[in-house]
């Protein structure tokens, strides 16, 4: 078993529009997540006038999945620096509407 701790990768927080920001948390933990086969942890979420219409999470025994308006759908995790870039291009979408 190892002794490593979880380690805070991001924890970010940015404005995206007057009414919505954008906070990005990442966690690498020691070993997998309950539900996922990967060692992060992670909440993408995107706030618009105070209300999340957008989140890639993979809280405790759901695995990886994302939520966009009321549906939630599973995700394919495959990778760190997928992930950050499958949200921000979601985001990115979002914002040109």
């Amino acid at each position: 078993m190892s002794n490593m701790k979880a380690a805070i990768l991001l924890d970010e927080r940015h404005i995206v529009a007057a009414d919505a920001f954008v906070e990005i948390v990442v966690w690498r933990l020691p070993g997998p997540a309950k539900g996922s086969a990967h060692s992060f942890k992670y909440r993408l979420a995107l706030v618009v006038g105070g209300e999340c219409v957008l989140r890639y999470d993979n809280e405790a025994g759901k695995g990886d999945h994302r939520h966009a308006g009321g549906t939630e759908a599973p995700y394919r995790f495959s990778g760190y620096e997928r992930l950050v870039s499958d949200f921000w291009a979601e985001v990115e979408s979002w914002r040109q509407r």
